[in-house]
């Protein structure tokens, strides 16, 4: 049986991703910082795992997942509050598959788009 997934993204430099994703975006440290090459991070319910991959192009890299979450609307204000950049396609709307969603990029051009059911 499945429980749970946690995807993997490619970073550049642990310390940027780290600092982005802890100071910005609210998530956590999960274990220890004794692996160079890899980092886990929790907020709330949903694991990211990074990878280090030094020489991806940013303007190349195709990472994306799909965040579920609830109270969309508070949430997305509290990132503008703390002045997180959103993606220029992806300010908060509703689409027509019924979903609220909006999309920011992390400093490796991995792309998070955060979704909740209307």
């Amino acid at each position: 049986m499945l429980t749970q997934i946690h995807p993997k993204l490619p970073m550049r430099n642990k310390a940027e991703t780290k600092k982005y994703y802890i100071d910005k975006l609210g998530f956590e440290q999960l274990g220890s910082d004794d692996f160079p090459d890899y980092l886990m991070l929790k907020k709330d319910q949903i694991e990211i795992h990074f990878f280090l991959y030094v020489d991806i192009d940013p303007k190349g890299n195709y990472g994306m997942i799909y965040i579920r979450v609830s109270d969309i609307d508070t949430f997305y204000q509290s990132l503008l509050d703390d002045h997180v950049e959103i993606h220029p396609n992806g300010n908060l709307q509703t689409k027509p598959w019924g979903q609220r969603e909006f999309s920011l990029l992390d400093p490796d051009s991995n792309l998070l788009t955060f979704g909740e059911g209307v």
